[in-house]
């Protein structure tokens, strides 16, 4: 299994083969949803609350007496049928999101979703993206020049210069830009063209295998 190499001018440099294991599965799209949930849910901060009665302020006072007044009984004004009263089950910060995943399953959705791409020819490879210095400009030739500047893109580069790159890339609209050692499955789902570095390609190989 192998996939053309390009160099920033577009133009096909070698060819690299590619782990069957991971590039040649038939992607399992259960998987991939249910990793995709997981992910979301460790995105919630879980910080909205509200008071109960016993955190409400005031309402220490009795506000009438028991009897004698033709009114309802009342111990307290904070009392949740009062306005400006406790509210009862309502959301806290004890409430955990996370919704817990097997290694195995997360894996096999980062296979299933790479298999995907590589199936659909979504995928590009490019021998490296090497900047000097932070240049948005030449990343946006570089997608012009690949053909994916019109895509919703993800750049996932190496661990040597991926500040440079993720710099380069932050920019620019309907691209997202990641080191290889921070591939996920949302990013990956949310692309329509994913372009590699080959250093790249084989980190994400070794962390799957």
């Amino acid at each position: 299994m192998k996939i053309n190499v390009v160099n920033n001018a577009g133009t096909k440099v070698s060819e690299l083969t590619l782990n069957e294991k991971i590039w040649g599965i038939e992607p399992h799209k259960q998987a991939q949803f249910d990793s995709l949930l997981s992910y979301n849910a460790t995105k919630r901060q879980g910080t909205h609350a509200v008071k109960s009665r016993a955190e409400v302020a005031g309402g220490g006072r009795k506000p009438w007496k028991q009897k004698g007044t033709g009114n309802a009984r009342q111990g307290s004004i904070r009392s949740p049928q009062w306005k400006g009263g406790g509210i009862v089950f309502g959301p806290n910060t004890d409430r955990n999101y996370l919704i817990g995943l097997p290694k195995k399953v997360r894996r096999l959705a980062i296979k299933s979703a790479l298999a995907a791409k590589f199936q659909n020819k979504n995928i590009v490879v490019i021998d490296e993206l090497n900047f000097e210095k932070p240049s948005t400009k030449i990343m946006l030739e570089t997608l012009k020049v690949l053909e994916l500047a019109n895509n919703k893109t993800l750049i996932v580069s190496g661990i040597s210069n991926k500040e440079t790159v993720i710099k380069s890339g932050r920019n620019l609209p309907r691209t997202t830009t990641i080191a290889a050692n921070s591939i996920n499955i949302y990013d990956l789902l949310n692309a329509k063209k994913v372009l590699f570095t080959t250093e790249a390609i084989k980190i994400v190989e070794e962390a799957l295998i």
